[in-house]
């Protein structure tokens, strides 16, 4: 993942799996992204503009499958 990029806009590639905030500051909206997939929209009546990494999505290595 980028070091310089913290956010990331709705319809931009997601450039690692994991779970998203949205900007807003409220906390309240989380998005699972995949990897190459594109980010959502935030949801309807947030006021955020953008999604911001927060954790993995798949910490523990030892997930099947991976």
């Amino acid at each position: 993942m980028s070091e310089e990029q913290t956010s990331w806009h709705p319809g931009e590639i997601v450039p690692e799996s994991g779970i998203y905030e949205c900007d807003c500051g409220a906390g309240h909206h989380w998005s699972t992204d995949v990897k190459g997939h594109r980010f959502p929209p935030v949801p309807a009546g947030c006021p955020g503009a953008a999604w911001a990494f927060r954790t993995d999505a798949h910490p523990d290595s030892s997930y099947p499958g991976t």
